[in-house]
């Protein structure tokens, strides 16, 4: 696998956290007939992933900064690199037993996202990415989807749970898109939304209110891939934000009309 000694550098770690997830995810499927308490051992299957990545990737680059989810912001001796990692997107999937969900990490240089691993354990799926060398699903070259008309088109959002304050506009973003397109899918894990669309599965994707490490990876396989990706409100900075949009070449322009309800 060529590529930079980063980018092999976060996929051994991916690959390392991966293999402990999965050994967790085992267990937690057999805590579903339990009374124990699932969504602790989840936390902690989270917290023990981002332990390793921490470990290898810090072990190896001791001076980048980092992002973590679990573990926050840590500023580095190097201003201008880092590390930002969910080591476990997906994580309401991974509590119900559905095998889907991943590994994200994305190298930041000068705040631009210059290399991306999604990795997703239970299918042995490894999406990389570096800024000029093209999007991979393991050994097999990316592209986005080539498809021309909305009405093919098969796309891909979060719908937000548990009254979070983006739900009504997402209701309003589905009322417009759905009589327009083939379908819309909300599998739950925000980076394989993302690398499904630089695998050409899905042909887009929107959603409000993510992380820095719900996208960062994501958003550089869609781009070295051949697709778009901005911020969903024009003028704003999407790591910062976290509302994003993301397409094939060919659909973006109507689709982001849709989605911020512009016309024509």
């Amino acid at each position: 696998m060529l590529g930079s000694a980063n980018l092999n550098l976060m996929i051994k770690a991916a690959r390392k956290a991966g293999r402990g997830l999965v050994k967790d995810f085992r267990e937690v499927e057999n805590l579903q007939v339990s009374t124990k308490g699932a969504g602790d051992f989840v936390s902690r299957a989270d917290i023990a992933a981002e332990r390793t990545l921490r470990d290898e990737l810090l072990g190896a680059r001791p001076t980048y900064g980092w992002l973590g989810e679990e573990t926050g912001a840590t500023p580095g001796q190097d201003p201008t690199r880092r590390w930002i990692v969910d080591p476990l997107d997906g994580t309401s999937n991974f509590l119900h037993g559905l095998p889907h969900w991943a590994v994200s990490i994305a190298l930041e240089h000068k705040g631009d996202i210059v290399a991306g691993v999604v990795y997703d354990p239970a299918k042995d799926e490894l999406f990389w990415a570096e800024k000029g060398l093209g999007a991979f699903l393991n050994d097999r070259r990316l592209r986005v989807s080539g498809r021309r008309h909305l009405i093919e088109c098969l796309f891909a959002t979060g719908i937000p749970f548990g009254g979070r304050p983006t739900l009504p506009a997402t209701l309003q973003d589905l009322a417009r898109l759905m009589p327009a397109c083939a379908g819309v899918r909300r599998w739950g894990a925000a980076a394989l939304d993302l690398a499904y669309v630089a695998a050409g599965r899905f042909d887009g994707f929107w959603e409000r209110g993510l992380n820095p490490w719900d996208i960062g990876a994501g958003l550089i396989l869609v781009r070295e891939a051949g697709g778009f990706v901005q911020a969903l409100e024009p003028g704003t900075r999407l790591m910062q934000q976290g509302s994003i949009l993301a397409g094939n070449a060919e659909v973006f322009a109507p689709f982001s009309r849709i989605i911020r309800n512009e016309s024509d």
